[in-house]
């Protein structure tokens, strides 16, 4: 694939990632009481924030590369270019996340005053479409990325080594397993603030079918776009499912 063509991809799958990801966040926080809940691995690392005190930003930048750091563990040896790649992938990604926070919450009101506080059934099921097209909408991201596999985002490289590693393609099952390290973050979250928060129906709907969506746009999202230079372990030659 042409570098320029790749780039582009690249861009576009970051932009919606960022802005699915808020979504869910957003959604979550202006229905109350809050029922909705975030994408998983949003809401635990937003909870692991709150926890120690950390805006997004660095939340994320950390937790990231303490997951490129399983990845490496995955594959069973350090790559510094794949972890160079996980990290510039980071630094953007957190820096979007915390603009559209601030843009979905009004910080920016010359352009968009925010997501009101919902009131009445009507727009509690607004904002439920909206959390579920957040998740919709990481899925598609996670699918046009992966195959564009420039640089990933750390939780979505580990998606990608379990699924190509360990579950013959399937990427449901390997979102599932990638979900580990959040519900341990999440614990430990809870067992520092007693507080349970950005988890609910949102964050059940992603559990479910966000693998499912991923591995439904990889056929019906860019169709011609398939997994470029697949690289789950030195020991296990892939090919795309």
């Amino acid at each position: 694939m042409p570098m320029s063509k790749a780039i582009a991809f690249f861009i576009l799958s970051l932009v919606i990632n960022s802005a699915g990801n808020v979504l869910t966040l957003v959604t979550s926080t202006q229905i109350r009481p809050s029922f909705l809940g975030a994408a998983y691995w949003t809401a635990a690392e937003a909870n692991m924030a709150t926890a120690v005190h950390w805006n997004l930003f660095w939340t994320f930048l950390i937790i990231g590369f303490l997951t490129a750091v399983l990845n490496a563990i995955l594959i069973h040896h350090w790559d510094w270019k794949r972890i160079t790649g996980n990290m510039i992938f980071m630094v953007p990604f957190s820096a979007l996340i915390q603009f559209f926070e601030n843009f979905f919450l009004g910080q920016y009101p010359a352009v968009f005053t925010g997501f009101p506080v919902a009131h009445g059934w009507g727009m509690d099921l607004l904002y439920v479409a909206l959390n579920f097209l957040g998740v919709a909408l990481i899925a598609t991201a996670i699918s046009i990325y992966q195959r564009v596999n420039l640089v990933l985002h750390p939780a979505d490289d580990l998606m990608q080594i379990l699924r190509f590693r360990y579950f013959k393609g399937q990427a449901a099952k390997a979102m599932w397993a990638s979900y580990i390290p959040p519900t341990l973050m999440a614990i430990i979250a809870l067992v520092i603030t007693r507080q349970f928060t950005n988890f609910g129906l949102g964050t059940l709907f992603a559990f479910v079918a966000q693998g499912g969506i991923t591995g439904i746009a990889d056929k019906w999202v860019f169709p011609k776009l398939k997994h470029q230079a697949l690289d789950v372990g030195r020991d296990v030659p892939v090919k795309e499912d």
